[in-house]
């Protein structure tokens, strides 16, 4: 079994980092190309997997092909590449925004696709994929792209009319978080505090509340609740957070986020 990525960025590295790291497949089963020959000898030097010259060459060695391109450049790639991929070849888009019927359209012939929405944070092994397939795609080739998958976080199958969704409240949802963090660091630090131990306190706070809603599985209101004493700190905060809009702006910040996604 060969796995081949077309594009070797952050989204691919990480991939690649944890497939190697839970064993799934050895660095010689692995191979790459990227649009330069610099990104290539960079992956390949830190993680001894082979790259290729070409998107063809890529294509026709791998037994999966990984689509690891921004959308706008998938119909090139996949230009490049339908000639190669037989029908026992399985693709897999990271691409947001492309359906998986838009992709059996540009590769003129019965394919198996996987579509799949990660997120950056699979760049430290916590990362959140959405997972949808057409009808080609058999039960062990899914099983077995899953287990690449949950390699650097967690994989859920989502039904295709989600995926959209799963782009705002996942995909472009760390940068969301990053934003509250740096807001809570900046009131810390005009509050005193060392910008340094100010970023290392609100990232592990969201870090471990983060983990409290997963393994509690109690309601978030509920969570917020038993950190709010009467008459307390934190209750003074949460009514100048709602003073703000600060629920009704997240939700149009998703929104807006999922509008653009159905665009591409």
């Amino acid at each position: 079994m060969t796995l081949g990525f077309i594009g070797l960025g952050n989204m691919a590295k990480a991939m690649i980092g944890g497939i190697l790291q839970k064993g799934l497949m050895g660095p010689n089963e692995i191979i790459g190309t990227a649009q330069t020959e610099a990104t290539c000898q960079k992956v390949a030097n830190k993680y001894g997997i082979q790259t290729r010259s070409s998107n063809a060459a890529v294509a026709a060695e791998a037994d999966i092909i990984v689509l690891a391109v921004k959308p706008q450049y998938l119909k090139v790639v996949i230009a490049d590449i339908m000639d190669s991929v037989t029908e026992n070849k399985v693709i897999v888009s990271i691409a947001a925004g492309k359906t998986i019927g838009w992709i059996e359209k540009e590769f003129e012939k019965p394919t198996k696709i996987i579509r799949v929405m990660p997120n950056t944070p699979a760049l430290v092994g916590e990362g959140c994929s959405a997972v949808c397939r057409n009808d080609l795609v058999s039960g062990d080739d899914f099983h077995f792209v899953m287990e690449l998958l949950e390699s650097f976080g967690k994989a859920y199958t989502v039904p295709e009319s989600l995926m959209d969704v799963v782009v705002g409240v996942s995909g472009s949802s760390p940068a969301y978080v990053f934003l509250f963090i740096e807001a809570m660091a900046d009131a810390a630090v005009a509050g005193g505090m060392p910008r340094k131990q100010a970023y290392e306190f609100a990232a592990q706070s969201v870090l471990g509340s983060a983990k409290m809603v997963l393994e509690t599985g109690k309601h978030p209101g509920e969570l917020k609740d038993m950190v709010c004493s009467p008459a307390g700190t934190t209750i003074e905060a949460v009514r100048a957070l709602e003073e703000g809009g600060f629920r009704g702006t997240v939700m149009r910040a998703v929104s807006a986020c999922i509008d653009k996604s159905k665009s591409l």
